[in-house]
């Protein structure tokens, strides 16, 4: 079977074909960097990281590349907020955004160019616009000719009349836009500079890039004229991507991607996130428990420090932001288990249910990844075989191959955890099985492998001489050995005392018919 995707410039599935046989070029529109990422970023980069993760293990070498936006109106107001500059702003963003994504497990891309430093490229893809008929130049500005394009509007299905005037990515009065513009429909692809604001030196005068131009360069000049896959946020269809088709096409006469993706939105019961709405959740507020669904109960969060500094932030965080809440921290793969139990084309709503669903289910698949280190030894495997479960990898492609089908194949996950969790079960209980210690291996291995598409991994337990909750395995043996000694003696509360003490820090007892305790962690 061929692996389909839905195109959304096509609005239809069809069959992946590479420009180039084995290999893909993919592009994904990065972020804005000017604040911490939120929950739904994501949505965004688990899903592309997931797109990417399957065609390399069905066989693709893939160039994937992901821009920064390093130069924008709300970076410049952030630096004057916390008097800092934008090149400051800029850089501390890109750094906490890697912070993020490696909790999340995404890959990092190949290639992180950003608008500052893709600026001849930018001012090149202009002038060839400008010599095409495609551009023009107004008091400083440089606009593109959007009439001059017939196929305006065929990736998002707009029309010219619904185009906002002032989609350019800077912020100006509409009264000035018109008097620079030929058509109010026409977009920035050059600013004139303002007092105090960074500008670079152009044949037009002192400015900087207008939004989207700055895509269309680094797409050129990373990967090439036409690429295979461009992705991004459904948000960005219009005008973004739109603008981005526009300027590439026209300058090049070639297709600038063979395939559209985008992902839907996250919802927080029910409703867009919305820091007005003081339901915006940050990727770190989740994962350290301080955030809650709640619109009534999540205030907004204080403002950063003067000077934009990491402590000035988590100072005021502790002053006036929510405190974190421990019970609350929602585990990374449980976050990335949310995000791909929904189909990355459907909405998803954010709410205590459905993280706690996902929670749940991370503890499913978490406990049949954790069989291997549990029991690979009691059950003798053979550490050099591989052999996967043919059926299950199977099911797993075919939902995959039917335009990235996440639901299903998490379906085949949780199938074959359940089925090791069971058979663990009954390890510690009965300290044997019936089923084949060969099927057993069969079985683990292809979920480490199918999770690991997926990119959900867990590290193995700690060594036997490791302690976990300041208790060693050989801890554990000697309060087992005592915890005998006092039930010999009759002195059975110090023996409960003894086994609550293990329960509270994870460690369960069950004792045998023949008088023996085996124990496991949970």
């Amino acid at each position: 079977m061929p692996l389909t995707l839905y195109n959304s410039l096509t609005r239809r599935e069809s069959p992946f074909e590479p420009l180039e046989p084995g290999k893909v070029r993919m592009y994904c529109c990065g972020v804005t960097v000017y604040d911490y990422c939120h929950v739904g970023h994501a949505r965004a980069y688990i899903v592309w990281d997931m797109v990417r993760r399957y065609l390399m293990w069905r066989g693709y070498d893939v160039r994937y590349v992901q821009n920064f936006t390093d130069i924008d109106d709300k970076i410049l107001n952030r630096a004057r907020e916390t008097n800092s500059t934008m090149e400051a702003v800029a850089q501390r963003f890109i750094e906490e955004y890697f912070v993020d994504m490696d909790k999340l497990n995404i890959l990092r891309a190949d290639e992180y160019p950003r608008a500052t430093h893709t600026m001849d490229g930018i001012k090149r893809l202009i002038h060839e616009l400008e010599n095409k008929g495609y551009a023009y130049a107004s008091g400083g500005d440089v606009y593109y000719n959007v009439r001059q394009f017939a196929d305006y509007g065929k990736l998002s299905g707009r029309k010219l009349e619904e185009m906002q005037a002032g989609a350019s990515g800077r912020l100006e009065t509409a009264e000035i836009e018109a008097q620079k513009k030929q058509d109010s429909s026409d977009f920035a692809l050059w600013k004139s500079a303002k007092p105090g604001e960074p500008a670079w030196d152009s044949s037009w005068g002192k400015g900087r890039p207008g939004w989207h131009i700055e895509c269309s360069a680094m797409v050129r000049d990373c990967l090439g004229e036409t690429i295979d896959i461009h992705c991004g946020g459904s948000d960005l269809t219009f005008p973004h991507h739109e603008n981005e088709i526009a300027q590439s096409e026209a300058a090049t006469g070639k297709s600038l991607a063979n395939y559209w993706m985008h992902n839907a939105f996250v919802t927080v019961n029910g409703k867009k996130m919305s820091k007005s709405l003081h339901n915006f959740i940050t990727i770190r507020d989740l994962l350290d428990g301080n955030w809650s669904s709640d619109l009534e109960s999540n205030p907004p969060q204080p403002p950063l420090g003067k000077g934009g500094s990491k402590s000035d932030n988590e100072s005021a965080l502790a002053e006036g932001g929510s405190k974190s809440d421990k019970s609350k921290a929602v585990e990374p793969m449980a976050v990335r288990l949310f995000v791909l139990m929904a189909q990355y084309r459907s909405q998803i709503d954010f709410t205590e249910e459905a993280i706690a669903s996902a929670r749940n289910g991370w503890n499913t698949i978490n406990e049949g990844l954790l069989f291997g280190s549990r029991y690979g030894s009691q059950l003798s495997w053979d550490v050099e075989k591989t052999g996967e479960d043919g059926k299950a990898v199977q099911e797993f492609q075919s939902a995959m191959d039917h335009d990235f089908n996440t639901p299903g194949a998490v379906t085949v996950l949780f199938e074959l955890a359940k089925e090791l969790t069971k058979e663990g079960n009954v390890l510690v209980h009965q300290g044997k099985t019936e089923t084949l210690p060969d099927l057993l291996q069969q079985k683990w291995v292809t979920l480490v492998s199918l999770a690991g598409v997926l990119g959900l991994e867990v590290q193995p337990e700690s060594d036997s001489n490791d302690a976990v909750d300041g208790l060693s395995d050989e801890d554990i043996e000697v309060m087992i050995q005592q915890r005998k000694d006092a039930r010999k003696a009759k002195n059975f509360a110090e023996g409960d005392r003894i086994r609550n003490e293990l329960k509270d820090k994870g460690i369960t007892l069950i004792d045998q018919k023949d008088g023996t305790t085996i124990w496991h962690r949970s």
